[in-house]
């Protein structure tokens, strides 16, 4: 039986159909559309799990139809990875802006692709430490209860944005934050920081990880993640 439904909004048919073959194998049901008219008029019909999008379409951009369908209450939630040929930092940036969740560069392995898309359903979908008061990752405990950390069983002091960045990136290990997702997640939706901000926040965090400040990643161009010690 199929598993979710993934929306390709990707102009050349070429790509359409290699798309969508690896994701049918892997059990996925797709929905194809070659613009973002097109696209908007799939969406009317049905409700995708994800959608993965071109950026490169003819008319509207990729870049135009992500922005618009954040600003959209029926669309703010989907799911978007972006698909671009250009691997620059700039558009890679420019996509987690608008708000894509996710980007895969042209030309992309199929495994690849199959790894994103699970990675990012996963990651939309609620895990149990969501709820738990009390999350340990290697020498860093935290405890949203009492509003405390410990580094190496040695309580830490932080400031309210530098504790919930830090809450932010360990209950999602591994996963890259944009500055923008994580002013979102830690102020809510349009608070006026800027990137510098952020990055004098992750600054102070370190600061206080001490030795154990390299488990907060920088990863060049596009934002930070929490890095399991061992890996």
């Amino acid at each position: 039986m199929a598993r979710e439904t993934i929306l390709v909004v990707e102009d050349e048919k070429d790509i359409q159909e290699l798309i969508r073959f690896n994701l049918e194998r892997d059990g996925y049901q797709v929905i194809l559309a070659d613009s973002a008219e097109a696209a908007r008029k799939q969406l009317a019909r049905h409700t995708p799990a994800l959608l993965l999008l071109d950026l490169m379409l003819p008319g509207e951009s990729g870049f135009d139809f992500c922005r618009k369908l954040r600003a959209d209450e029926q669309t703010r939630n989907l799911p978007v990875i972006m698909a671009t040929a250009r691997d620059e930092d700039a558009d890679i940036v420019a996509g987690l802006e608008v708000g894509a969740d996710d980007y895969v560069t042209k030309p992309f392995s199929p495994r690849v692709l199959l790894a994103r898309v699970r990675a990012v359903l996963r990651r939309r979908t609620p895990e149990a430490e969501d709820s738990v008061d009390r999350l340990v990752r290697g020498s860093i405990e935290i405890d949203r209860t009492r509003h405390s950390v410990k580094v190496a069983d040695q309580a830490v002091a932080l400031t309210l944005s530098e504790f919930r960045i830090l809450d932010l990136l360990l209950r999602r290990p591994g996963v890259v934050f944009s500055r923008y997702q994580i002013v979102d997640a830690v102020h809510g939706a349009d608070y006026p920081v800027t990137d510098r901000s952020v990055d004098v926040q992750i600054v102070g965090l370190r600061r206080k990880l001490g030795e154990h400040s390299e488990l907060v990643e920088t990863v060049r161009g596009i934002g930070y993640r929490f890095r399991v010690e061992g890996d």
